[in-house]
């Protein structure tokens, strides 16, 4: 859900209605996982480039697919219109047809399942059940009766499903099993990931309150939801320093630290502010620092493996 305010939004023209309708943002949430998960596995074995591309388009399409089911079921419960801030627009500023969303969402899932499939032939047919579980979180986050995305669970069941899961099953594709550390490492990634949503939330309280919604912002309130941010930044750069002091993983891992800027920003930037708009940098700057960790973390294993 998204929030109005007093100036119109321009519209999005051409291939530009596409892109926006994917919300691009917010598909490094869905790349960096992926990455992560394979970074740990390479250590372990031979890489196998197929299966790491096929789960990589994979999370990307659920992941794109989960926006436009936003989109549609956001509109449909009216929530959304012409001047809201923050959202793909496709709908209500570019005069895309609703079912149009609806049913290239559904045609994006298909293709995941496809690429499913080769990775389930490949590997396991756990990855199937979990797969269409992830699937089933992407659909029911904004639809069905009760979405989780107007509860208070949504921070956490997004942080776990694209972080903890997909971290793992991009390990197992690659390794054929789980381990500890590679549960660990997953830990820190998932809380940023979860950090995005609470970020929406805190931007979108006041009109998702006035529409009925409970989420974690709206039930613990706008100032300990910015508190619980910075926590949650505070507690993803601890992590790293656990992992770095209790389990076998690298120094080089403190490269994550050159992000801490743009945790900085992002809780700055929410302090003081009420209109949505002006808490849009720092919701970006949330997202951004989700990236910049992950792709360091990414690089960080890396250079270990040769240093």
């Amino acid at each position: 859900m998204n929030i109005q305010t007093n100036s119109v939004v321009p519209a999005d023209k051409g291939w530009r209605v596409w892109w926006q309708l994917s919300r691009p943002h917010t598909l490094t949430a869905a790349f960096i996982p992926v990455l992560l998960g394979t970074a740990l596995a390479i250590k372990s074995g031979p890489f196998h480039i197929p299966l790491f591309i096929a789960m990589l388009v994979a999370s990307l399409l659920i992941q794109t697919a989960t926006n436009m089911f936003n989109e549609y079921f956001d509109y449909a419960r009216g929530l959304d219109h012409e001047n809201s801030v923050g959202i793909g627009g496709a709908i209500v500023r570019n005069g895309v047809k609703p079912k149009t969303v609806l049913y290239l969402g559904f045609v994006l899932f298909g293709i995941a399942i496809g690429l499913g499939l080769y990775i389930t032939i490949n590997s396991s047919w756990w990855i199937a059940v979990i797969g269409v579980i992830c699937m089933a979180v992407g659909y029911f986050y904004t639809g069905g009766p009760r979405p989780i995305a107007y509860t208070p669970f949504g921070e956490l069941m997004s942080g776990f499903f694209m972080g903890v899961v997909i971290i793992q099953i991009s390990y197992f594709i690659q390794t054929s099993y789980i381990s500890k550390i590679s549960i660990l490492v997953s830990i820190p990634v998932s809380i940023l990931i979860g950090s995005i949503m609470l970020a929406n939330n805190i931007r979108d309280l006041d009109g998702d309150q006035e529409n009925g919604r409970k989420t974690l912002a709206i039930i613990i309130g706008r100032q300990k939801a910015i508190g619980l941010l910075a926590g949650m930044f505070i507690l993803s750069y601890s992590w790293i320093i656990f992992l770095i002091f209790f389990t076998e993983t690298s120094f080089w891992l403190l490269i994550t630290f050159i992000s801490i800027p743009k945790a900085l920003k992002a809780v700055k930037g929410f302090i003081g502010k009420t209109e949505p708009i002006q808490m849009m940098p720092a919701m970006k700057a949330t997202a951004q620092t989700n990236t910049i960790f992950g792709f360091l973390m990414a690089i960080g294993l890396f250079i270990s493996y040769f240093a």
